[in-house]
């Protein structure tokens, strides 16, 4: 299967699972506690007992991630009596003591991200795996339970979905973590994780000036930051039919320019500076070319895959070189729908800042989208470490410029 055949097969499963009836979500959140039960074992062979990692932005403790999965279920579906409400229900609505009390364990201290601060999570005293593990079987059979029980309406069921997604949100954490601390979260044998190669030189796609959908209408579920949607007009444009491959960003890198202030912007410059970053994250420059660092292994780099683990400043340093530029959300939707338009390999900056839709109220999980309407870029797409349910071209993840340790890329604009 091609990339493009692949990008309409997952986008697929993504349009789908916005509207999963009881039986398909049932089998789904099944599917996803599964997942991430299998990657906490990874992480327990490879890190030891004591699962400890660096207190850095870019990771969490892989037990409070754990514990923090289950909990969420917990908290707005076993514990929230108006779960029947979706996104109309009172978030602060009063609930039901956490399962973890009868043990004299305060889960909402210990697991509501809302209110336990990131670097925090390190000095916590938390449950240990097993029990964290038995929390976690206990509580898919509570969500199953209550699931059965749910109306079958969009309201009814939204809050099950929530819990779905962002399950599989930390599931794609995991395996991101997994790289920066240099170890395979499963042996290699999930093709769902390896990048593939394109064909050398991306093809462009012509789009005519048109008119757009930006956000989600209709039935199912969708985010937030989603909602107010609106048609937005866009000019004809040129752009890369895949994102840009290791060849074409390399050759920024091998001419030296990449080491120019000229080309970089105020931002990307203080961050490179302050970073000392020499060239692109994973990567180095031997005497038998450039080698990828994969799961903490170093190897031949593919020139023709997509570039991946680059941050914003990169993605823009890189345009600015070529004369180029990042497409806005809307110009990548309206490619989106262009025959040849292959995506789903990695996740992709674009020029437009992550703001709300007009209309925009935020629903009952408060902290998922307002309090990150700061400027940060809109990426697009997925990568090959997103589960398809989450595939979805209205869908707007969101990370601060800087980042690159997540599976990121870029596609260009011809100016």
């Amino acid at each position: 299967m091609d990339q493009v055949s692949g990008s309409i097969v997952r986008a697929n499963a993504g349009l789908h699972a916005r509207t999963l009836d009881k039986t398909a979500l049932a089998q789904a959140l099944t599917h996803s506690r599964a997942r991430t039960l299998n990657l906490f074992s990874a992480y327990e062979e490879a890190l030891g007992p004591d699962l400890m990692v660096p207190c850095t932005p870019e990771l969490n403790p892989p037990l409070w991630e754990l514990g923090h999965v289950g909990w969420f279920a917990d908290w707005w579906i076993a514990r929230n009596p108006q779960r029947d409400q979706g996104s109309r229900a009172d978030p602060v609505i009063p609930r039901a003591p956490a399962r973890q009390a009868l043990a004299g364990v305060d889960a909402d201290a210990l697991y509501n991200s809302s209110v336990v601060p990131h670097d925090r999570r390190w000095h916590l005293t938390l449950p240990d795996a097993a029990s964290t593990r038995d929390a976690l079987v206990r509580s898919l059979d509570d969500t199953l339970m209550w699931l059965a029980q749910a109306p079958e309406t969009d309201d009814g069921l939204y809050f099950f979905r929530l819990s779905l997604f962002h399950e599989d949100m930390h599931a794609e954490a995991a395996v991101y973590m997994a790289q920066a601390l240099g170890f395979d979260p499963c042996e290699g044998h999930d093709k769902r994780w390896a990048i593939s190669a394109a064909s050398p030189v991306p093809a462009q796609i012509s789009v005519p000036a048109g008119v757009v959908p930006l956000g989600h209408a209709g039935a199912g579920f969708a985010f937030d930051n989603e909602l107010g949607p609106q048609l937005k007009a866009v000019e004809a444009f040129d752009i890369d039919a895949r994102p840009v491959s290791w060849a074409q960003y390399l050759a920024f890198v091998d001419s030296g320019c990449w080491a120019q202030p000229r080309f970089w912007s105020e931002a990307g410059l203080a961050w490179r500076t302050s970073s000392g970053v020499r060239c692109p994250r994973y990567t180095r420059q031997t005497p038998r070319g450039w080698e990828h660092q994969r799961w903490g292994r170093w190897q031949a780099l593919d020139l023709n895959a997509p570039a991946c683990h680059l941050s914003f400043f990169e993605a823009q340093a890189w345009c600015a070189w070529a004369g180029r530029r990042l497409p806005t959300e809307s110009e990548w939707i309206a490619a989106s729908l262009q025959p040849g338009f292959a995506w789903g390999q990695v996740w992709e900056w674009t020029a437009s800042a992550f703001a709300p839709f007009p209309g925009f109220e935020p629903h009952p999980y408060r902290d998922y989208s307002q309090p990150w309407f700061d400027g940060r870029p809109v990426l697009k797409g997925a990568s090959t470490a997103t589960d398809p349910r989450l595939m979805h071209r209205q869908y707007r993840n969101y990370f601060t410029p800087e980042r690159n340790d997540i599976f990121a890329g870029f596609r260009s604009v011809a100016c």
